[in-house]
């Protein structure tokens, strides 16, 4: 008898119900910042089966290439992969040989994973439906993680009007982004923010209004 029966209480697998079951975060960051706090996020993912969805081919090779530069091991694969490439990595995951598989969301759908701890979206998706296919994944048992780039902003607003709640913005205590075009270090003292806060404050007050209702 399922768990179900037994309390009585059924599981509801739309927008809304998987969004406020699963643990769900976003820190902002400029594009060419995602290498850099990925790293340092890392250092808090240890012994965890992530799996990482990014936008583009190029992007998924970069990551796994800077990460091998930091002497981290992953395994991407995307598009150009033969069949048995992709297969052999989804092997390797499943059996715990490599901790982080970095893909797009085309060849997500056709992986069967199994004891996903977290899902990192280093890229949101282009359609704001797909983020719920890879959250699923992590339903009530993981966690999901948003690097949110300027250009995210709206199609987080979309996920969050989809699924009446907002996302937990978190910070990396004193992450140091880089400016770049000098390459040289911000002044810490700056919020590794977005520049435009208050059109975010803004944005989230008019999304949060159609699911509020007044009083």
């Amino acid at each position: 008898m399922s768990e179900e029966s037994i309390t009585g209480t059924k599981k509801y697998y739309d927008y809304v119900s998987v969004g406020k079951r699963t643990e769900q975060t976003a820190y902002f960051v400029q594009q060419h910042d995602k290498n850099k706090m990925f790293e340092e996020l890392l250092k808090t993912l240890e012994n965890k089966q992530i799996l990482v969805l990014v936008k583009s081919k190029k992007s998924a090779d970069g990551l796994m290439e800077h990460l091998k530069s930091k002497e981290i091991t992953s395994l991407a694969v995307h598009g150009n992969h033969r069949a048995s490439q992709i297969e052999d990595a989804q092997t390797a995951f499943n059996s715990k040989e490599t901790t982080i598989l970095i893909t797009t969301g085309k060849i997500l759908e056709t992986l069967t994973l199994s004891d996903l701890h977290v899902v990192v979206n280093y890229d949101l998706p282009f359609e704001a439906s797909d983020y719920f296919k890879a959250l699923l994944l992590v339903d009530e048992i993981g966690r999901s993680i948003a690097l949110v780039d300027p250009e995210d902003e709206g199609i987080l607003a979309r996920i969050e009007l989809m699924m009446k709640c907002e996302m937990l913005e978190m910070e990396i205590e004193n992450f140091e982004h880089i400016n770049r075009t000098s390459a040289t270090p911000r002044d810490k003292t700056k919020k590794p923010r977005h520049k435009k806060v208050i059109q975010r404050a803004k944005r989230k007050a008019e999304i949060k209004s159609k699911w509020v209702p007044s009083t």
